[in-house]
């Protein structure tokens, strides 16, 4: 079982738009179906981890909202943190997952145990990824390959049980 998820943001949390208020404040629109998936990682021992090459406040926010405490924003070498991280936390590659949708992503989630991604991910990603969502980044694809991978480890009843006190 994965002990850890990483999340891509722009394009995979997000539609990959990026929008300024007139005060020059980056803005960002989050799907609160994805915020399901990533509390129902959590709530069954998943720790979900950011990481991202744009710095945002919205995405700070949201993640706040949803009790991630571990995000990289502004990450411009995702490969070389990912090792980084590897190596001083004494992490096996295939405890961890990871979802993203754009070239930038393609090296970081060959290092990774599982790899899902949005259908409107480039189509390296979707050519290496176990799991494409059909469903577009920004719009639930996050939470749809995290319930994917719970149901195939018999984990998703559990999760929304523990979260929501609701069975499926």
């Amino acid at each position: 079982m994965l002990k850890y998820i990483i999340l891509d943001v722009d394009g995979t949390l997000t539609d990959g738009g990026v929008y300024y208020d007139n005060t020059g404040n980056e803005l960002k629109k989050f799907c609160t179906k994805d915020g399901t998936g990533i509390i129902a990682a959590q709530t069954v021992g998943i720790k979900i981890i950011v990481l991202t090459g744009r710095e945002c406040y919205a995405t700070t926010r949201r993640l706040k909202d949803l009790g991630v405490t571990e995000q990289y924003q502004g990450v411009k070498n995702k490969v070389e943190w990912l090792k980084n991280w590897f190596t001083s936390n004494f992490i096996n590659k295939d405890d961890v997952g990871y979802i993203g949708d754009d070239i930038n992503d393609l090296a970081p989630m060959k290092l990774c145990g599982y790899i899902g991604c949005p259908v409107d991910a480039c189509t390296e990603v979707k050519e290496i990824a176990d799991y494409v969502s059909p469903i577009s980044g920004g719009h639930g694809a996050a939470r749809d390959v995290i319930e994917h991978y719970l149901k195939d480890n018999s984990l998703w009843n559990k999760a929304i049980a523990k979260a929501y006190g609701a069975g499926v």
